[in-house]
């Protein structure tokens, strides 16, 4: 059973009339990463940036954005937390110095298994500190119709526990690519009410052109929520080829944004009063029921 951690938030019990939460704009970054860290770093450095010039408060790098090859040399390329490597100082450097929150949506974090390094969603906050980290739970193992077979778990350690951090008075989940399928993550997200989901992924072009835009669609309509996921586009070593189109869909199940095929950014404002309107109107948090089989 996954266990929620809780980044940030507190329980207030007070007279005083409830904060007023004001749109955030966020940002989902799109990249076609390699095995080259030193050249996804900077195109990192560039989208986020671009994207805070667009006025985004927080921002979401796809899964894989520092580093997309061989499993062997991604652990190489691990580093520990918080923020003793290139990739973790190039997030805690960018967040710091544009004044906002960014979440590095999959990187390799090491593990007790020096050969299985976590894939780990990290959030590094306005003032360069990390606050939150998700590693991935549900790892991608499979072998697709053209033959290839893909093996997360050969090169990856798998986490344990659920995670939701505070952005700007807003409760963000944080999920990766194939967490998207497993509903009781979500569930688990959604016990302590859940303003946004944010899903960085590197889904395959088999699978993202029939699958992609539905279950993102279908968790911001199941939890009436914001979606955010940032995603990688193209080819990639290893003959790997993902499906793109960068997302960000509202409560009600709009897309609201979505990439083209190339590298980029996707912008838009996330209004917690649209979340509350479709909660009002369509009160499914009062009428959810569990069940025992």
């Amino acid at each position: 059973m996954s266990r929620l951690r809780q980044c940030g938030m507190k329980c207030n019990v007070s007279s005083q009339p409830p904060k007023v939460l004001r749109a955030l704009r966020v940002a989902a970054v799109q990249l076609q990463s390699g095995d080259d860290v030193s050249a996804n770093l900077e195109a990192v450095r560039h989208w986020v940036r671009a994207a805070a010039e667009q006025g985004a408060k927080l921002v979401l790098l796809p899964e894989n954005f520092a580093f997309f090859g061989s499993e062997t040399v991604k652990a190489q390329h691990a580093e520990a937390l918080p923020a003793d490597g290139p990739i973790g100082r190039t997030l805690s450097d960018l967040s710091k110095q544009l004044g906002i929150t960014l979440i590095g949506g999959g990187m390799p974090e090491q593990s007790a298994d020096p050969a299985r390094p976590f894939n780990t969603s990290v959030v590094f906050d306005a003032a360069g500190q990390l606050v939150a980290r998700y590693r991935k739970t549900h790892l991608f193992d499979v072998d697709l119709p053209d033959g290839k077979s893909l093996r997360e778990s050969s090169g990856t350690s798998a986490g344990d526990d659920a995670v939701a951090v505070e952005v700007d008075g807003l409760r963000v989940g944080l999920a990766i690519c194939y967490d998207l399928r497993f509903s009781a993550l979500f569930a688990a997200l959604a016990r302590g009410g859940l303003d946004v989901i944010t899903l960085p992924a590197a889904f395959t072009e088999h699978t993202g052109k029939d699958h992609w835009h539905v279950l993102l669609r279908a968790r911001a309509i199941e939890w009436q929520c914001w979606v955010v996921a940032a995603a990688q586009w193209g080819s990639h070593p290893g003959g790997r080829r993902t499906y793109g189109h960068s997302l960000i869909v509202d409560p009600w199940g709009n897309v609201v944004a979505d990439a083209s095929n190339r590298p980029g950014i996707v912008v838009a404002d996330v209004d917690p009063a649209l979340s509350e309107s479709v909660r009002t109107a369509l009160p499914c948090a009062a009428h959810r029921r569990t069940f025992r089989v």
